[in-house]
């Protein structure tokens, strides 16, 4: 196992609700960073075709058109372009973690907010799906399931991700943990909504990723990478049917900011505005081990016979084989 190696964070923009050219725009991301030297690079919350910003500042009736074209953006995750960026991650010999909405097969319009963790060979190592959509997010994806709350064993370590508030979730972060996490991806929206502008600026976006991503490291001792979108002028474009004043809400909301933090939780590497760029780190994993000597919660600083966690990783299907 390699255990010193670049990872970088893909802070860009999507070319918003245009699935085919976002996907272009990762596979070019994917060689520029295996270019740069990075073993790993992972892209933000529902990178393509983006994250669904409107049903933040609109009522749903309003957003049926939008809902529909989303959803035939959106990928199938055994589809063409999804196989493009296996193809890009084997060509390019890097591991991929990529955030999408994904189609259901098993109805006309149902989504998932997904990540898959893809191998240097193309081989798709984990395909997550978020358990919980968050907030307005529930008018978009349907819950996902336990399946995808695994650690991958790789040649660059045990790679783990969640996406956006799961990592707010203490029991979805240990079912990572305690599997052994060394390396977490922690993927973000651009932007989060939350309030009127009369009503002060809302959550931040910036303070709540680096508060997270740290705490995170702290507990697992491991690297964690958190990255978010960049919010750029397709986004307006592809949302001008709200009008001008939902889309200064989305455009006075705080932005996200990526950023590499460190198993002592250490920030080793940040950027400092919401620019396009990918960020990158240099991560050593026998500094994993050090911080475990003081508290490792999957092992000597837990009490296994008091606390108790299990996972249903059942993947949940609307009919059940065998009773239909």
């Amino acid at each position: 196992m390699r255990t010193q190696f670049k990872v970088a964070a893909a802070q860009l923009a999507p070319v918003y609700l245009d699935a085919r050219k976002t996907v272009e725009k990762a596979i070019g991301a994917i060689g520029e960073a295996r270019t740069a030297g990075a073993a790993l690079i992972a892209f933000p919350e529902a990178f393509a075709p983006g994250f669904p910003l409107w049903p933040a500042v609109a009522a749903p009736i309003s957003g049926q058109d939008l809902y529909q074209q989303y959803f035939q953006q959106s990928l199938d995750v055994e589809g063409a372009l999804m196989t493009s960026i296996r193809a890009a991650a084997r060509k390019h010999g890097i591991y991929v973690s990529f955030g999408f909405s994904e189609r259901s097969n098993h109805s006309s319009g149902g989504m998932w907010n997904s990540n898959v963790l893809i191998s240097e060979k193309g081989e798709i190592l984990n395909h997550h799906r978020k358990i919980v959509p968050t907030f307005y997010e529930k008018l978009i994806w349907t819950p996902g399931d336990g399946a995808g709350l695994q650690v991958s064993e790789t040649d660059i370590g045990k790679i783990g991700a969640l996406i956006c508030g799961e990592n707010v979730n203490p029991l979805a972060r240990f079912a990572l943990i305690g599997q052994g996490e060394q390396l977490h991806v922690s993927s973000w929206p651009p932007v989060w909504p939350t309030k009127h502008p009369s009503q002060g600026p809302g959550m931040d976006l910036q303070l709540g990723m680096r508060a997270r991503a740290i705490n995170h490291s702290a507990e697992s001792k491991a690297y964690t990478i958190a990255v978010a979108a960049h919010y750029d002028e397709s986004y307006a474009r592809a949302l001008r049917s709200l009008g001008d004043p939902a889309i200064r809400i989305i455009e006075e909301a705080q932005r996200g900011a990526s950023l590499i933090v460190d198993p002592w939780a250490k920030v080793i590497a940040e950027a400092t505005s919401n620019d396009e760029m990918i960020l990158y780190a240099d991560v050593d994993l026998e500094t994993c081990v050090g911080p475990k000597a003081i508290q490792d919660l999957a092992g000597a600083y837990n009490r296994f016979d008091i606390f108790e966690l299990r996972i249903n990783r059942t993947r949940l299907e609307p009919l059940v084989p065998g009773q239909c």
